[in-house]
Order: C-alpha cells, then structure tokens, then sequence
C-alpha cells in the first residue's frame, strides 16, 4: 500500500497513516470531567496535550447513546448513513423490539474494514461486548492483520474471532467486573500493549461509562479515573502515535433532592391520553447494563395509532414539565440526520436534569445504587475534542465526534 494513498469510507477520504492512529472513545466523558481532573493536576499529561495540540469540544450524535455514537465514529458519517439510532429499537413489521447490536442492521461499511482492505493493521478494543460485533464488522484476523475484543470477554478470546488468544492471559490481567473501573481500564492497557508489541495502523479504545454514570465529575473517584486514564495516555503519546480523544456523549445528574430520579412517564401519559396500548413508547438507551442508568435517559421515540392527533399529542407533550422538545419524524430525521424507518413517530427530548421512562411499574428503580446520572439528549451532546497534533479544523461545518479518524489519519499522514 502506498502510504501517500487514501481511503475513501462513506464519501470521505482517509489517508494512509505514516505513524499509529488511536482514537479513543471516552464513554460519558462530560467536558468536565477533565477540566477537574486537571484543575488538580491530575492529569498532566493531558493537560500539556490540550497546551500544544488541538483542544476543541464537538457535537455528538442525538441520540446521546452508546452505539449510535460509537458507530458514527466507526463511519465517520451519522445514523442516517450507517443506520444504528440507538442501542434498542421497536421494529414495527414483527412487533418484536431488540437491541440493536446485530450487525445485520449495519447499513455500510466501516473506516476500519476499508483502512485493512488497503493493508493496514487494525486493532478495537471494546469494554462491553454489545459493541464488539458492529465495529468489527468485515475485519479479517487473517494473517495477523486484525485484533477486535472486548474487555468484557476477555478470558474466552481466540485467534480465529477475535485475533488473539484469551487476551486476559495476553495481558496478565483478569477479567474485569463489568460495572467497574477496572473494565476501562482493562480497554487502555490492552490499548498501549498492542502498540508497544504489534504496531497496529488503527487503534479504537472504547470505554465503559460505569463511573460516570456513578459519580459526579467533582468526586474523588472520577477524579482517580482520569488520573488513570493520564497515565495511559501518557503511554501512548511517547510511543509517537496520533491520539485523539473525544465520546459518545456528556452526563448529567437527573434526580430530585433526595435522591430520587426525575423521570416523565410517557408510556402513562400515553396511555392517559389514547387508551391503554394505544401508543407504543421505545427507550433505544435500554441495553443489558441496566444497572448504572435503569434504562431512563433523556430520549425516548413512540409509535402512535393512525388516527392520532399528532400535533395535539405533541402540544400535550410541551406541556409537560421537563420535556424540552417534541419532533415529528420527518423533524426529528432532518434536525439529527435520523433513519426515518427506525423512529417512531414523534420524538421526545427531556431536559438536563429530567429523563424518561415508559410506565413507571416497567422500571425496577431498585436497581440504581446512587442518585441517576444519564444521557441521551441535547444537553449531553457537547463532547471533548482533544489530539496530541496541531490540527487546523475549521470553523465552519460544525465539527462532530464522528469526524475523529478524518482528523487523526490526515495528521498521521503529513
């Protein structure tokens, strides 16, 4: 491969890296969380990258939710091209709703399959498995071309899927508990091993949002996180390689005073207004780590029966205290560059501090161990931007989470 060539991915072009290429994918990283960390002097590293380097923030994609993020990243272009628009979805035709981390609903190709097509080695590690399949999607491991594991998993690894053989042995580290720290970290020091001992091209780390789900970025031990992270960082800043961090989304705290969530029951509402069932409410934050979030986030979309007064129902919805924005389909497609077949026919957005639920015996709120923090809407889409390069972005068109390896890659190749 000439290393001077590019890649087109998706109708944008990706030139061959001279030098590795990390991107890494920060879950719930909310802008200020580092600025903290930093004010303490936590994270200097970090903060010497943000001094020399390009320190932007970005928009993540709406919804504010795991997979749809982590695959525009993965495409460099929204769910309206690449399809996945949360991490649940109702699908209409069969009446069945699935979490969406089947690759069958991939709609293209990703940046990774195009970069080792053309001959470079590609390394993702993920902390949860759900989003292992879908960024992997057409790699080879193949003569030792592609590496693509989650921390989750780790210690059951083999060559034949997942490029390495029981990557926690590989590490000399056991398999983490999912809802810990210990699972992102896991994720950064596979990350530096893989660049120290196997030279990949193209890296993706992609953490867990366990600890931002769970403590505010003032506390101790989201202090602590980051200042882990730095140091890993600091790895793979003196190892020569384009770093860029950026994530899926911001957190925000969404409980009343004493503790308790702050949820608006759409379902209920719904069912209020239209009859029992009537109406179909979908949560696409619902995944199988229901602990840290109890499936309320601040996005919800529903399905309403043909004879529906849509305008009225969205009036009804303005009403409701904490719901910011209710948008038609064809709105909610337009504004956040949605796939009009995998929406309902409104979206409701709920305000920073106000998330949403369907019917509130639906929610097993015991679950949730802290007051909730979640995501999902407009107030956690403004993410850090952040590479160890002087990068010339311009102002003008906005830049996105999602333009990360677009960024990296040209860096890499100059």
């Amino acid at each position: 491969m000439n290393a001077t060539a590019a890649v087109e991915t998706n109708g944008r072009l990706y030139p061959f890296p001279r030098v590795p290429v990390i991107a890494i994918c920060l879950d719930g990283c909310e802008p200020d969380y580092l600025d903290r960390a930093i004010e303490d002097g936590l994270m200097p590293c970090l903060a010497r990258i943000r001094e020399t380097g390009t320190d932007r923030l970005a928009d993540a994609v709406v919804p504010t939710f795991t997979n749809p993020n982590n695959l525009s990243i993965a495409t460099g272009v929204p769910p309206s091209v690449h399809g996945i628009c949360g991490n649940f979805l109702y699908d209409p035709e069969t009446g069945e709703e699935v979490m969406m981390n089947d690759v069958r609903f991939l709609r293209t190709g990703t940046i990774f399959r195009d970069l080792q097509n053309a001959g470079a080695r590609v390394g993702i590690v993920t902390a949860k498995d759900k989003l292992r399949a879908l960024l992997g999607a057409g790699l080879t491991m193949a003569g030792d071309r592609g590496r693509c594991f989650s921390a989750e998993r780790c210690d059951s690894t083999t060559v034949a899927e997942h490029g390495i053989e029981n990557a926690s042995a590989w590490l000399g580290r056991p398999r983490p508990e999912v809802y810990s720290g210990a699972l992102s970290e896991f994720v950064f020091a596979a990350g530096v091993k893989l660049l120290q001992e196997w030279s990949p091209d193209v890296l993706y780390l992609t953490t867990s949002d366990y600890i931002q789900h769970k403590f505010a970025p003032e506390d101790s031990e989201a202090k602590a996180f980051y200042a882990m992270f730095d140091r890993y960082l600091g790895a793979m800043d003196a190892a020569g390689a384009v770093v860029v961090l950026t994530a899926d989304h911001g957190m925000k705290p969404k409980h009343l005073a004493d503790g308790s969530p702050c949820v608006v029951y759409a379902q209920d509402l719904l069912d209020g207004w239209l009859g029992r069932d009537a109406a179909r409410v979908i949560l696409p934050i619902t995944d199988p780590y229901v602990v840290h979030h109890g499936a309320l986030g601040s996005y919800a979309t529903a399905y309403l029966p043909s004879d529906a007064d849509v305008d009225a129902i969205i009036g009804r919805f303005m009403d409701t205290k904490g719901i910011t924005h209710v948008l038609t389909r064809a709105e909610a497609v337009s504004r956040f560059e949605l796939p009009a077949d995998r929406i309902g026919d409104i979206v409701i957005i709920s305000g920073a501090h106000v998330c949403i639920g369907t019917s509130r015996d639906r929610h097993d709120l015991e679950l949730l161990r802290e007051p909730l923090r979640s995501h999902g809407g407009l107030t956690e889409q403004v993410v850090p931007f952040i590479v160890n390069r002087v990068v010339d972005i311009p102002d003008e068109p906005r830049l996105r989470n999602f333009d990360a390896f677009f960024h990296a890659t040209a860096a890499a190749a100059a």
